[in-house]
């Protein structure tokens, strides 16, 4: 993290300034937002502390609660999730406090005494270099509270409005400011009071779950099939014989029930799924007695012949499987997008259902934000063109329903009775599902995600000059030496949470003053009055505050010197014209060379596009300085 820019201040340094507007924001509720977000889940919560992140842009946050989640709901969070957390700066803080997932256990019937179980396999979690970040687990109400702190210490001081639901919300064609009019319920403790308000916003995000409002109003619905499959889950502190009490475990037993064992953050604590079966627990569920004691009475019985001994319930919900999905995540419908700009967006649960057991749906909710937010923030602060937010649809409906088709196979996997032979075609072979587990490995992590061509992926003409950074995937870290302090970095942390493209500059091996270095050309463009950094960048804003561009040279940090860097990588900014020193990077001897790790072209270099939420938008010859400028006109407002 960088600070100081504008002068030295004592104090935390990650406490930013107040913007002006602060002092003169009117208590309450406001009449009128350029954005209010609806629900203060996972993806409101992401999406707001985005946009907090641009304090020209009135932004407001509203739910239901009485105030913040204390306990409960989701807890696992992918290693994509964790990368996102690190572009606010919050990586450090979730990674020291959760449990680190490293490997999972798989426990099946005893083939000698079926009644009894026992351990067939472990196998690690995620595969090696898959992420620079581990699959960790933490408390949803936590995950919350580090992007409530990260919005409270930003330059807009945003704070979410309790104790308001969203009843409707009307558009006016007519009005091209603030067309959207949304009704709030006043709600305490869970009860209306009786008293309304309305918000007039440029746009709205629902993301107020599964019952959302906001996605009513909009005339989309959640469609999809149950799967007639009950489970409970119980946050415990508990005593137990069981060995893998401290691993994520899988436990199929032959006739009881199905559970998985996700332990918790603090050493100590442990989250059981635990399928309630439709004939040994019928009266259970037929009567809707549902209990922590007859949960943990369930649980023994699957565990046998282990024990568990339930000392303490934090939490503890119950809950029906099914997969549900809506057609658009926006107000346009498919025949008017050529003719008509989305003004209401739906995200995270609002929007797509599924099972909680393979970890997916904070975390895809938290994505649906990510993709969104930088997309709204360009289009309010005027750097990008309006057609973009029909891209948060296109791109996000197609991973929701990618995640609809695994969970359905995993859920049905997990829920599925120990095949009892050969040719038991409803049951499941355990050994199967432990090799349908490694498969997936990726697609749980979070990083399979690939965006289609659009205008804002281009198409993959060139990936052989860097194979390691697919079109349309996430922009894959590696680590390198800073040049400028020598210090060990991971490449990928350049990014922030601040809706600017990056653009890494591959190098060829020539030294860069040379005159046959290729990338020399690249930079004296990039420094030209020609650059699309002179074309895209706002007057009066930093010069990396629209692209960001990044040299990563293939000298070591030893041989390569500091004064022989181009100007492009040694930008002026802030109120003194500082120089950035920080934007050079060379390959880490400690490590293996990320230009043979991410498979890029030593001999020809090139350059990696990347998009504001981290995914690769085009990778390119040195020399495509016309198709750089093309592809980001494309999408850029020109401001010359």
């Amino acid at each position: 993290m960088q600070f100081y820019l504008d002068g030295y201040q004592a104090g935390d340094p990650f406490l930013a300034d107040p913007h002006p507007s602060v002092a003169t924001r009117p208590e309450g509720l406001p009449d009128e937002v350029d954005v209010l977000i609806v629900g203060c889940g996972p993806a409101g919560m992401v999406l707001a502390a985005q946009l907090a992140q641009f304090p020209e842009i009135r932004t407001a946050i509203v739910d239901r609660r009485n105030g913040p989640l204390a306990v409960g709901q989701a807890d696992g969070v992918a290693c994509r999730t964790v990368e996102m957390f690190e572009a606010f700066g919050l990586a450090d803080q979730l990674v020291s406090e959760a449990y680190w997932v490293n490997e999972v256990g798989f426990w099946r019937p005893d083939a000698e005494d079926p009644s009894r179980i026992t351990r067939t396999g472990r196998i690690q979690d995620v595969e090696d270099g898959l992420s620079e970040f581990p699959h960790v687990i933490v408390n949803q109400a936590r995950m919350l509270a580090y992007l409530r702190e990260s919005m409270g210490r930003s330059a807009s001081r945003l704070e979410p409005f309790y104790g308001l639901q969203a009843a409707d919300v009307q558009l006016d064609p007519a009005d091209d400011t603030t067309p959207a009019t949304v009704s709030l319920r006043h709600v305490r403790d869970g009860e209306e009071t009786g008293e309304t308000s309305t918000i007039r916003a440029r746009y709205v995000v629902g993301c107020d779950g599964a019952r959302s409002a906001v996605r009513t109003s909009i005339g989309q619905e959640l469609a999809g099939d149950a799967m007639n499959q009950t489970w409970g889950v119980m946050d415990v502190l508990a005593v137990t014989d069981f060995p893998d009490i401290r691993l994520k475990a899988v436990i199929h037993s032959a006739n009881q029930g199905n559970l998985l064992i996700i332990p918790r953050e603090g050493g100590y604590l442990v989250r059981l799924y635990i399928e309630l079966d439709q004939v040994s627990d019928r009266d259970m569920l037929e009567g809707r007695d549902v209990t922590p004691e007859k949960l943990a009475a369930v649980a023994n019985r699957i565990l046998h012949p282990y024990s568990i001994d339930v000392k303490s319930v934090g939490w503890w919900s119950v809950y029906e499987i099914g997969q549900r999905l809506c057609r658009k995540f926006d107000d346009v419908p498919v025949e008017e997008v050529p003719s008509r700009l989305p003004r209401v967006f739906i995200a995270g649960d609002a929007c797509h259902t599924h099972s909680a057991k393979a970890g997916q749906g904070m975390n895809v909710s938290m994505a649906d934000a990510w993709n969104l937010g930088w997309k709204l923030a360009s289009v309010l602060r005027g750097t990008a063109r309006p057609e973009l937010l029909h891209t948060y649809s296109g791109e996000r409906q197609a991973v929701a329903q990618e995640l609809i088709d695994f969970d359905r196979e995993f859920a049905r996997m997990m829920s599925a009775k120990p095949k009892s032979s050969p040719d038991d075609a409803e049951g499941v072979d355990p050994e199967a599902f432990q090799a349908h587990f490694a498969q997936q490995g990726r697609f749980t992590a979070g990083v399979a995600t690939h965006y289609e061509p659009s205008m804002i992926t281009g198409p993959d003409t060139h990936q052989q000059l860097a194979t390691g950074f697919p079109l349309g995937m996430r922009f894959h870290s590696a680590p390198v030496i800073r040049l400028a302090d020598a210090k060990p970095v991971q490449l990928g942390h350049a990014a922030r949470a601040d809706g600017a493209w990056r653009l890494y500059v591959f190098a060829d091996g020539a030294y860069p003053t040379g005159a046959e270095s290729r990338a020399r050309g690249l930079y004296d463009f990039l420094a030209s009055a020609k650059s699309p950094v002179v074309r895209f960048t706002p007057a009066g804003a930093d010069p990396d505050s629209v692209l960001d561009v990044r040299g990563v040279f293939q000298q070591g940090h030893r041989e390569l010197r500091v004064e022989d860097l181009p100007a492009a990588l040694l930008p002026r900014k802030g109120v003194f014209g500082l120089v950035d020193s920080e934007k050079a990077f060379c390959p880490d001897p400690r490590a293996e060379d990320l230009f043979d790790l991410r498979g890029i072209d030593r001999e020809q270099g090139c350059m990696v596009l990347v998009r504001p939420d981290q995914f690769v938008a085009a990778v390119l010859p040195l020399d495509a300085h016309d198709e750089l400028g093309n592809f980001l006109g494309g999408v850029l407002l020109d401001v010359r």
